[in-house]
């Protein structure tokens, strides 16, 4: 029995385990590398192994940097079943349809093949199975697993791995990335009874998140500012899940009256298309949600709010005179219709750029946050004079204290790898894990192996 880091190994994004049992493989994740660029030089090499001996795929949720390359795997050979729950088998095909252009684009402007195609997507995805939370499902007569919540984003799951082989038997367990419960839509993240080996994501195993009961606070605050400056506000937004939990909050502030009522844009095909599913899953929420739905209240729209799926939508926003509010991807800035904005208004010092997630290491968004004066967007360089603030309760991965808590839960555990997260905060975070909780804990390299005992 082996464990094999192929991705997420001392970076946040690219996550793709291996795990070999009794001759067959099967693969944990199969994300892209995202950076700089929506799809890193590295997304282009051959894979590590061959992927026609790949048996199976377990999907811990829908977010590129654990699908992107599903179907890239698919185009070199790999024919075998994929599994992940329901809302992240619909999320992650609409993530990777809507992925499709800005690779075609990419590509030609690196003058590179895109690494894969529409009829990839097509093909392995009629090899989809979708599994609900706490089921057993057998992949062969030594390998099963267990999906279990993980509270990130809708469907997102804690994977369960249980090989045997011969008189051994060996329980690995996958964090996929844990949610910063609680959170308004989804249920808390939960914790795994025991395992021998637990891999842990740590994007913010190094750092606390401030308060999440101070976020809708400090949300009204930021939106009466830019209001009363006659500014533009601009929200950077991950599609699936930020989105839909700030869509959430703006509800409730605008119908309590907290807020003025200003022209409000969700400009974002992805974002629209995905509050869909989470309308249509429903009953993967938390009790308050579920209570407002049945109460009548449609929790994604409200007075104000318009939708641009079209561009020609997109463009009409450039009419609406300030102050207004927009909400839009990439969540980093890399690619996506929030560029075209914040080329536009970030040389406006009575608007704002609104920070609400996880900003890689060379993305535009994290040269913003990081304080840039100056940016170059879609080639042209823009002075940056509008406030660049973030509001980190919006997170939607677990902090250092919740990160440990939820190894803390974990009993018989020989060993933690932390895993998705950059060189700092991972190495912080197994330090804790060996000082707080006695645990042995390391940080693995891209492309190690260990034999699993």
């Amino acid at each position: 029995m082996k464990l094999y880091f192929y991705g997420g190994a001392g970076a946040v994004t690219g996550a793709n385990y291996l795990v070999e049992c009794a001759g067959t493989k099967i693969l944990i994740d199969c994300g892209l590398q995202q950076g700089s660029r929506f799809v890193e030089k590295q997304n282009y090499e051959p894979f590590p192994y061959d992927p026609k001996e790949i048996k199976a795929i377990i999907l811990t949720h829908a977010h590129a940097d654990h699908v992107g390359r599903v179907p890239k795997l698919y185009r070199d050979g790999f024919r075998g079943d994929i599994y992940g729950t329901h809302p992240t088998l619909d999320l992650a095909r609409l993530n990777l349809d809507d992925s499709l252009h800005i690779l075609e684009d990419e590509a030609q402007r690196y003058k590179e093949q895109p690494i894969f195609s529409e009829e990839d997507i097509i093909g392995c995805w009629k090899n989809t199975h979708g599994r609900p939370y706490h089921e057993e499902i057998q992949i062969t007569p030594n390998i099963k697993f267990r999906l279990n919540d993980a509270g990130h984003i809708l469907g997102s799951s804690i994977i369960e791995v249980f090989l045997s082989e011969g008189d051994k038997k060996v329980k690995i367990v996958f964090s996929g990335d844990l949610g910063n419960p609680p959170t308004p839509l989804l249920k808390p993240t939960e914790f795994i009874k025991d395992a021998d080996y637990v891999l842990v994501e740590s994007a913010y195993g190094d750092r606390l998140h401030e308060d999440r009961a101070l976020r809708k606070g400090k949300l009204e605050a930021v939106i009466e500012s830019v209001i009363k400056n006659g500014g533009v506000l601009m929200i950077p937004s991950f599609a699936l899940e930020r989105t839909q939990e700030l869509l959430f909050e703006l509800n409730n502030l605008v119908e309590s009256g907290k807020i003025p009522k200003v022209p409000m844009f969700m400009d974002s095909p992805l974002a629209i298309k995905a509050t869909a599913i989470y309308q249509k899953y429903s009953d993967y929420f938390n009790t308050e949600a579920v209570y407002l739905i049945k109460s009548g209240d449609d929790l994604f729209n409200f007075p104000g709010l318009k939708f641009s799926l079209t561009t020609e939508s997109s463009k009409e926003i450039n009419n609406v005179p300030p102050p207004k509010i927009i909400i839009a991807g990439s969540g980093m800035s890399v690619g996506g219709r929030i560029v075209h904005h914040e080329k536009r208004y970030l040389s406006d010092p009575k608007s704002t750029l609104l920070i609400i997630g996880y900003q890689t290491s060379g993305t535009l968004g994290r040269r913003l946050l990081d304080g840039a004066n100056e940016v170059k967007i879609m080639g042209e360089e823009v002075i940056v004079r509008a406030q660049v603030k973030a509001i980190g309760g919006y997170s939607a991965h677990a902090d250092q204290a919740t990160l440990l808590d939820w190894v803390k839960h974990t009993s018989g555990v020989k060993r933690v790898f932390v895993v998705q997260g950059e060189s700092g905060p991972a190495s912080a975070l197994a330090q804790k894990i060996k000082d707080h909780l006695n645990f042995s804990a390391e940080v693995p390299e891209a492309g190690e192996a260990y034999e699993l005992i």
